[in-house]
């Protein structure tokens, strides 16, 4: 399966194309319920990988390890993967690009930040200078062979952030991103400086851009849309709260049964649908999964 093509034609299509962000491969097992596609979160695989914040610590082996995880589990899922500064050095970043298309990985995001680098949301960020960057992502491009590539600029100054988004909608890149986005006026602004290009949005909770539901990134011309953390803040909560309970219930568990609280036999049921030769000869279904119109 051509898994760049098939995520290409999904940005292709009318609406905003929505990619969830997953931080381990159980979170992806109930995300794959509801949605079919995943954005490989730096800022969730940081936090479920290494229990440390989204500055730089992942190790690429780490992050191509995980995404040959996912491709196995979930064959017909798109899965785009955050690689941060493709890892600093441009022969890394092209040596990654390869291998997570050697796995199946559908597209990659190579952003232009310069360590120590910062989640998108952050404040602190710093640039790479705009032609060191444009040479890092043409090896990128000339690595790859089917993956889609997203062009990511972490640029804030105003006149920088278009100087950069035009520059990055002259690339081969696929798909523009610039991250940070803090009003609907300037995703207008961005949309009309990059043309024909297809648009990323990224939303995360708390994070510097506004909320916004598929139906409205849509009119806004926005192409694709990745909720980076919405599954690894949802656990953070529940966590917090089935522990609370548990310490005040001194230790005894509530009865799943009455509560209809997920156990032994629901968790496994989720579980088996990930083993592999239960994918063998089954065709991928575009309608098996249901897409919602917002979020």
């Amino acid at each position: 399966m051509r898994y760049g093509t098939a995520l290409r034609e999904a940005v292709a299509t009318p609406r905003t194309t929505p990619l969830i962000g997953i931080y381990d491969m159980y979170s992806a097992s109930i995300a794959a319920q509801h949605y079919n596609g995943f954005f490989v979160s730096g800022f969730g695989f940081a936090a479920s990988h290494y229990g440390l914040p989204d500055i730089g610590y992942i190790a690429w082996p780490d992050m191509v390890a995980f995404a040959g995880r996912l491709r196995m589990a979930f064959p017909h899922h798109h899965m785009l993967v955050d690689i941060d500064d493709g890892y600093v050095d441009p022969e890394v970043a092209c040596h990654v690009v390869r291998q997570l298309e050697s796995i199946g990985a559908s597209g990659v995001i190579l952003e232009d930040q310069k360590r120590p680098r910062r989640c998108g949301h952050a404040d602190g960020k710093l640039i790479l200078p705009l032609e060191e960057y444009l040479e890092k992502l043409d090896l990128v491009l000339r690595s790859r062979e089917d993956l889609l590539v997203v062009a990511r600029t972490d640029a804030t100054e105003e006149a920088e952030i278009v100087r950069r988004a035009e520059a990055l909608s002259r690339t081969d890149a696929d798909v523009i991103l610039v991250d940070g986005v803090r009003s609907v006026e300037w995703i207008r602004r961005i949309r009309a400086v990059v043309g024909d290009k297809p648009l990323l949005f990224n939303q995360i909770a708390g994070g510097k851009s506004p909320r916004l539901s598929l139906s409205e990134l849509s009119e806004l011309g926005v192409d694709v849309a990745i909720y980076s953390t919405p599954c690894l803040f949802a656990a953070h909560g529940a966590i917090d709260g089935a522990l609370i309970d548990l310490k005040m219930s001194d230790g005894r568990l509530p009865d799943s049964r009455e509560t209809g609280a997920i156990g032994v036999k629901g968790s496994t049921e989720l579980l088996e649908k990930n083993i592999s030769r239960h994918h063998l000869g089954r065709q991928p279904d575009p309608e098996s999964v249901p897409v919602p119109v917002s979020v």
